[in-house]
């Protein structure tokens, strides 16, 4: 799988808004390349929450570990939720420990080396191993930001009488 691939998988997803900083744009030049997936039908990012999927192209200060800066390596970052988590790192979110597997190996699904603990799953380079499981963990990320956003919506509504 090449990012343009995934980008058009997840953005042909009803009501997904891409967000793919460039120059010129208004974004920090450090978010340059990269691709942010928010459940916005509305077509308006959200003022808060994080996006339910990304893709890196490069180390983040801070997330050197997966050693994006290597020529054509990008990280698909998921939000998978905590019964996801465990199944595929054994661990519950809360108890992963980064550092616990090779973050910077290619076609293998790990904890997000920063935000495992909350639930996040990564591949880098996604290929024939996982290209399969990743479709289905976006596609579980976006049901997940959908009935968040759908659930938060009918908190909002007024009681009709």
């Amino acid at each position: 799988m090449d990012m343009k691939e995934i980008i058009d998988f997840v953005a042909g997803m009803p009501g997904v808004l891409a967000m793919l900083p460039g120059p010129g744009d208004g974004t920090p030049e450090l978010a340059w390349g990269d691709a942010f997936f928010y459940y916005a039908p509305d077509g308006v990012p959200p003022k808060t929450g994080q996006p339910f999927a990304t893709i890196v192209t490069k180390d983040y200060p801070g997330d050197e570990d997966s050693r994006l800066n290597r020529p054509g390596a990008f990280r698909v970052n998921l939000f998978a939720g905590h019964e996801a988590f465990e199944r595929w790192t054994g661990q519950r979110p809360r108890d992963f420990r980064p550092g616990s597997v090779d973050v910077s190996r290619s076609d293998v699904i790990f904890g997000h080396p920063v935000y495992g603990t909350l639930g996040w799953l990564a591949v880098v380079n996604p290929g024939p191993r996982t290209e399969a499981d990743v479709r289905v963990l976006l596609r579980d990320a976006y049901q997940l930001a959908r009935t968040r956003r759908e659930r938060r919506e009918e908190r909002r509504r007024p009681a009709t009488p």
